[in-house]
């Protein structure tokens, strides 16, 4: 591990992200009011020693490591400096006038085609989130779209069954479907396959991935884009003129340029079923680990809520955001220049072990409460967090468990995992006894 030099003059100028250093005055006409110094720290360490198919496969050791060496450190095979403990992914995203979400290059603006929301700083960020919000209000998924999330959940609980407990694999039969389902009523997209809905979703969450830049998965985003443009071409002014309780709806009715709302739907589509679907798959697979626990959730319904946050902390869907900053600073001690390209890990920072004191690696739904980062935080916490948690922690697995109280992982089957932007189970056989 080396170093990666900055300039010292480039940090002529900037100031403390938390704050300037108060002058000294003495006494007298002679006072001289003291310049505010530029922060200090460290060059920034050279992480070399990162292998990218090992962060896809499992990406864990990679970030202890990181925790315990490097926090923030620049990783040239990625291009980014990667901040891998919670204090500073915490800092950086409550400090959006410093660490912006308007990132230059950004994989999310060439996989969706345009800027959307989490791409931006507020006010452009709270303009486009303003218009989504009251469909996404805990009341409003309470009582509008919990009955729709339960329905869709109840039909492939029963093509699951159809499938049988030899053939199951949740993440396929039940895990994603769900996810797309709900998300096409959710977004109102009419006569939408939830086949055409989960590629989508793959074809745009490979492309924010896309960190290599490898030509094949923008030829898969390229032509996702186009099809959902085709679509939203008719139905913005079809939902301008005949609005309803969809996200779609709402956006086209919200006043922000057809790019925008396009930008935000296809968002939507991407982490909105990404997380959704990730998350029944980890809550059954942790459970499955964890037979004491699972005995005691399933004695305790009370329980899933707990069951459902600590899944997102143990193992984040959404594993890594970018920022960048906008002027020099010191984060963690070291230096960084204006326009650094961040990674703000919160897949590591959700197993740091200075913040989470009780075993972090370890799945416990009875730990100690302790914030995490599976959502974000401040102002661009994920909009969608509350149907999330009613769809899938209230509604899709307490239901699977109910119709299959003997679920379990199938281990005669291969259980595989995938990746470290994004990171969820990408195939989970299971059974049940009939």
């Amino acid at each position: 591990m080396t170093s990666h030099p900055i300039p010292v003059s480039s940090l002529d100028g900037a100031r403390c992200p938390f704050g300037y250093t108060a002058p000294v005055t003495g006494e007298g006409p002679t006072d001289v009011p003291q310049v505010p110094q530029a922060p200090v720290g460290v060059e920034a360490p050279v992480v070399d020693w990162i292998d990218p198919a090992q962060m896809m496969a499992d990406p864990y050791p990679i970030y202890e490591r990181l925790r315990a060496e490097a926090p923030v450190a620049w990783v040239p095979v990625l291009n980014k400096y990667l901040v891998t403990t919670y204090a500073e992914c915490h800092a950086v995203e409550m400090d959006q006038e410093l660490f912006s979400a308007n990132v230059s290059g950004s994989t999310m603006n060439r996989a969706l085609g345009a800027q959307p929301m989490l791409r931006k700083d507020d006010p452009e960020h709270a303009a486009d989130r303003k218009a989504i919000n009251p469909t996404l209000r805990p009341k409003n998924i309470k009582e509008a779209w919990a009955p729709v999330f339960e329905r869709n959940a109840r039909h492939y609980l029963e093509v699951l069954e159809g499938i049988g407990p030899g053939a199951a694999d949740l993440n396929r039969d039940y895990a994603a479907p769900v996810a797309s389902q709900n998300l096409i009523d959710l977004l109102g997209l009419p006569d939408v396959a939830v086949e055409d809905m989960r590629r989508w979703s793959h074809a745009f969450i490979a492309g924010m991935g896309n960190v290599l830049d490898d030509p094949a998965i923008w030829v898969r985003c390229d032509a996702a884009q186009a099809e959902l443009d085709a679509l939203l071409a008719d139905l913005i002014p079809h939902y301008q003129a005949h609005p309803n309780a969809s996200m779609t709806s709402a956006l086209a009715n919200s006043g922000l340029p057809v790019d925008n709302v396009a930008a935000n739907v296809k968002l939507t589509i991407s982490g909105g079923m990404n997380e959704p679907q990730h998350m029944i798959t980890n809550m059954v697979y942790a459970l499955d680990r964890h037979p004491d626990q699972r005995e005691k959730v399933l004695a305790d319904p009370g329980l899933w809520a707990t069951v459902f946050d600590e899944a997102v902390r143990w193992v984040s869907p959404i594993g890594m955001y970018p920022r960048e900053t906008t002027r020099p600073t010191v984060l963690g001690g070291v230096q960084l220049p204006a326009g650094a390209p961040l990674g703000v890990v919160v897949g590591s920072a959700n197993r740091d072990q200075a913040h989470f004191s009780e075993n972090p690696d370890e799945f416990n739904i009875f730990r100690t409460k302790q914030c995490h980062l599976a959502f974000g935080s401040g102002v661009h916490l994920c909009a969608g967090h509350w149907a999330a948690k009613t769809a899938i922690g209230q509604i899709a697995v307490p239901l699977l468990y109910q119709q299959f109280p003997t679920l379990r992982v199938d281990t005669r089957r291969v259980t595989t995992w995938e990746g470290w932007v994004f990171r969820g189970l990408t195939a989970l056989p299971v059974t049940w006894d009939q």
